[in-house]
């Protein structure tokens, strides 16, 4: 067993050397998943609350997600030409304002469009929170960084959750209104502790800088863009943790309170686990970690077919758990490395729309499946698509050794005018071990 001392230092090395900027950041993730209410209760309030039906409640969850969707670009590019800063407090405070809207809400059509609403304005920010950390924590140290993030955003939503139930209990209007005040005060750390980061470079008007690199430029990024549709994979398969997952067992005759019990076990585990994980990953092999973390989700789920206890359920749901925590800082720190930094909001919001687009995909999917042929080949799918995730992530890091000259579009890009920027600002590949978000679409925030 490690000692007391050993514990306290290694504590100390996991939180040591970060930037003080980082930290407020942290807290105002934190602060945000600690008012997290609207999102995991909304199907509850409106079929118990308001009496409607589930295709109904159904339909207002897709417009949110859908609203995800299409912010997730718009942030990205609001977080490069606007600045990180401006791009996050307009987002949570439209956040904060919809939802309260949404509180008094009753009239069905009013419902669906501020869910809308509500959806487009809780995401936008996340392209800017993951560009921001980027900018701000130095290369070495962004896979604990990115781990210390995804660790608050479950901690934050693992604690939510359980207080949300409570106030649910009282009032659903009560817990709209605290998620819009917990908003507000996370808007006001980003407003009094948290510094503009955006690279000089591109904020100069009248070089073109701004705008040197486009939607267009993350288009054509072949390698990204490979990453972004191995991401969309990944996500597919770790949303079935909640579409699929309590359809399946529900089906097999279990109650809503044994897949309580199981699907606990991921936020234990991760807040548990992933800071002594990512110690443990930190100067690994990144190619590895992603190859055996999409083979863990796979196959952690397809190990799902063969339960029939509440004890083999929870056993699937360690091993895909133990696949997340691996794979979510070490996939950030590669679109980061993947990255101009006078892109990174653009690229951060392709990466975070690939979570968007999977969470409207991943319900579509499990019902057809499940309906159709069986849980059983939702199960073996997932294992399928694991296995292609995981070749996927094998020939993309192949074809980046450790090192390559950057592109001459990008070169030209930058121009003399980046001079602030330093190689690591620009896209190159990923070593060996040189990698560092909201698994319930991240990207965090």
């Amino acid at each position: 067993m490690p000692s007391a001392v050993s514990l306290r230092r290694a504590a100390r090395e996991t939180v040591s050397g970060l930037p003080r900027e980082f930290w407020w950041l942290w807290t105002s993730t934190l602060v945000n998943r600690l008012g997290a209410f609207v999102a995991t209760f909304m199907v509850l309030w409106i079929t118990l609350d308001l009496g409607g039906s589930a295709f109904y409640a159904g339909l207002v969850v897709s417009l949110h997600g859908l609203g995800g969707v299409l912010s997730s670009l718009g942030g990205g590019v609001m977080a490069d030409r606007v600045g990180r800063r401006p791009t996050m407090l307009l987002a949570q405070l439209s956040t904060a304002a919809s939802v309260a809207v949404l509180a008094f809400m009753r009239d069905p059509v009013a419902i669906a469009a501020v869910a809308f609403v509500v959806g487009m304005a809780s995401n936008a920010s996340r392209p800017a929170v993951q560009a921001m950390m980027a900018d701000i924590v130095p290369e070495k140290d962004r896979v604990r960084a990115f781990s210390l993030n995804y660790w608050a955003i479950n901690l934050g939503f693992a604690v939510s959750s359980t207080a949300a139930g409570f106030v649910a209990e009282v009032s659903y209007r009560a817990g709209f209104l605290v998620e819009a005040g917990m908003t507000l005060v996370c808007a006001l750390v980003v407003f009094l502790k948290v510094p503009e980061s955006r690279p000089p470079s591109a904020g100069k008007d009248g070089d073109g800088a701004a705008d040197s690199v486009g939607l267009g430029t993350v288009l054509r990024d072949r390698r990204f863009m490979s990453l972004v549709g191995l991401s969309f994979l990944v996500a597919l398969i770790f949303q079935q943790g909640f579409v699929g997952l309590p359809v399946a067992m529900g089906e097999a005759g279990f109650t809503p309170a044994d897949y309580g019990l199981a699907v606990a076990l991921n936020g234990v585990l991760i807040v548990a686990l992933q800071i002594p994980v990512t110690r443990f990953i930190e100067h690994r092999n990144p190619k590895r970690l992603l190859v055996i973390s999409s083979l863990l989700a796979g196959y952690g789920f397809g190990l799902t077919a063969f339960a029939g206890s509440v004890g083999v359920f929870a056993l699937t749901v360690c091993v895909w758990t133990l696949a997340e925590i691996v794979n979510a800082p070490t996939q950030t720190g590669l679109v980061v490395r993947l990255s101009p930094a006078q892109g990174r909001g653009r690229y951060q919001g392709m990466y975070t729309m690939s979570w968007s687009v999977a969470a409207l995909v991943a319900p579509l999917m499990s019902g057809f499946v499940i309906d159709r042929y069986g849980a059983d080949w939702l199960w073996g799918l997932c294992a399928v698509v694991g296995t292609a995730a995981g070749l996927g992530y094998g020939a993309l890091m192949r074809r980046l050794p450790g090192e390559e000259p950057v592109p001459a579009e990008v070169a030209r890009q930058a121009g003399p005018a980046d001079e602030g920027a330093t190689p690591s600002d620009l896209p190159r590949q990923a070593a060996p071990g040189d990698t560092p978000a909201d698994r319930r679409n991240p990207s965090v925030h």
